[in-house]
């Protein structure tokens, strides 16, 4: 479980390809140089011409035809074929909560419900100056119309004027456009401010047109992109299933890592244990018994059980931790209180206390089969030896076999969570970047990347935490 924050270091698998790609400029040049040469670009933000940022973002992106999608081969209307409108919106808050969220349900199913994806998650974040135009995150959100007026799909979309706030680190990117004399920012962002997690992010409700209204929705944010004069359109921490389609659609594939908590079916904490291999699972067990020996009370708070005085704490302990680690927080005070208004038993707050006081805490947000860790902080007056694991990962692992949900998603980064029952999985993004050089470049790179990401996971199953035969039938990568 990491802060809300994602720190400007390049990913750890990049090896020597740092700042800029490859081990220097001179070497990036070779990659594109019979591709693209400083005198003869002709990408639409290169040079001296300013970027077209815009100053009014509600408009009309125009429409879509659609073409027959039913058995029949028909889709008209009086003879006329039907059409999408497809618009931008400067603000979440222009959509209805159970319009955006009816998208919502129909792209992830119920049993796959993604709550950072609701209309509650995204308007606190915009609603308590978190993700706005002040912070480099200014929401333009699109949104499908048909005939009659229904949204039929929508895409959280930010245009951003930096990479912070990501989890998908592309800094080296922006240094190399930097270095040709070329603007990389500001950048469009198709994502969840803040939060590496995966789902879907074209947001498509269910029609008989679905597919078509999906491959729109993807056509309009090309449009965008061009329109606004950019460098790059990012879908970042898509499902799967996305990822492939974005891949036909001429968009880079990018994969990571993070680390997840499966459940098979475990009645009780110490049955999970007794999968893990004996040495795991001692050392689990002794760092339990340090919170009692701490004199440290663990709860777990859901919904109307979390008081303002939990939230009040909870972020300055967030605060501690961001100024300790990070150096600034995405997370404004009033987002934890105008979210846990608006996500009631959505939200679960683990809480540690000594004696009265209110210790320590993490932030997790439970889905439809899974449970979300998501933020942590401690008091900064004393340090607590293994309360952190015990807040965010064994907390989680109670909560989500009482609560006999399928996942823990422990977040990004930290290979400790391995020896604690949290296996590394594969998580996805999309790029699509309008010059052609840099974009020949970018997916050399990737490519490397994705080597060196898919062994470092294959050593790490191979050195996992569990008895063999535990997790072989159950996919992680």
């Amino acid at each position: 479980m990491e802060v809300a924050m994602s720190c400007c270091s390049p990913s750890p698998f990049l090896g020597k390809f740092r700042t800029p790609f490859y081990s220097g400029i001179s070497q990036f040049r070779e990659v594109i140089g019979s591709s693209t040469q400083a005198a003869r670009v002709t990408a639409l933000f290169w040079g001296p011409k300013k970027v077209a940022e815009p100053k009014e973002l509600n408009f009309s992106l125009g429409s879509y035809a659609l073409a027959g999608s039913s058995p029949e081969g028909v889709l008209e209307s009086e003879g006329k074929p039907k059409v999408l409108s497809i618009s931008v919106l400067s603000s979440i808050s222009d959509v209805s909560p159970g319009v955006w969220d009816a998208c919502t349900v129909d792209a992830t199913g119920p049993e796959k419900f993604n709550p950072f994806l609701t209309h509650a998650f995204l308007s606190s974040l915009e609603e308590s100056g978190s993700a706005v135009k002040e912070t480099g995150w200014m929401p333009c959100h699109i949104i499908a119309k048909d005939e009659s007026d229904n949204i039929v799909g929508a895409v959280p979309l930010y245009l951003k004027s930096h990479s912070y706030g990501e989890f998908v680190f592309d800094h080296s990117w922006a240094d190399a456009y930097r270095s040709f004399g070329s603007r990389y920012y500001p950048k469009l962002q198709c994502c969840v401010p803040f939060t590496p997690v995966t789902g879907p992010r074209i947001l498509v409700c269910n029609t008989s047109f679905k597919d078509q209204v999906f491959e729109i929705l993807i056509s309009a944010l090309k449009d965008l992109t061009a329109k606004f004069q950019i460098s790059s359109l990012h879908i970042t921490f898509p499902s799967e299933n996305e990822w492939c389609k974005l891949s036909e659609q001429g968009f880079l594939q990018r994969i990571g890592m993070q680390y997840h908590w499966k459940n098979l079916n475990y009645k009780s904490f110490d049955e999970f244990l007794m999968d893990m291999k004996q040495s795991k699972r001692k050392n689990i067990r002794q760092e339990r018994k340090k919170i009692l020996q701490q004199n440290l009370t663990m709860k777990r708070l859901r919904g109307h059980e979390i008081k303002a005085r939990h939230w009040d704490s909870f972020y300055n302990f967030y605060r501690n931790t961001t100024d300790n680690k990070w150096g600034t927080p995405y997370l404004t005070r009033d987002f934890f209180h105008i979210m846990a208004s608006k996500m009631g038993d959505q939200v679960l707050l683990v809480i540690a206390e000594e004696g009265e006081e209110m210790v320590a805490g993490a932030l997790n947000l439970i889905g439809g089969d899974a449970l979300y860790g998501r933020l942590w902080g401690c008091h900064p007056r004393k340090y607590y030896p293994s309360l952190h694991f015990e807040a965010c990962y064994y907390q989680a692992i109670e909560a989500a076999i009482e609560l006999n949900l399928k996942t823990v998603e422990a977040g990004a980064q930290g290979e400790h969570k391995i020896q604690r029952g949290y296996l590394p999985v594969t998580t996805y993004s999309s790029h699509y970047l309008m010059d052609e050089g840099f974009r020949t470049a970018i997916k050399d790179f990737l490519d490397r990347e994705s080597a060196q990401v898919k062994l470092v996971m294959k050593l790490l199953h191979e050195s996992g935490p569990f008895k063999e035969g535990i997790h072989q039938n159950h996919q992680y990568m």
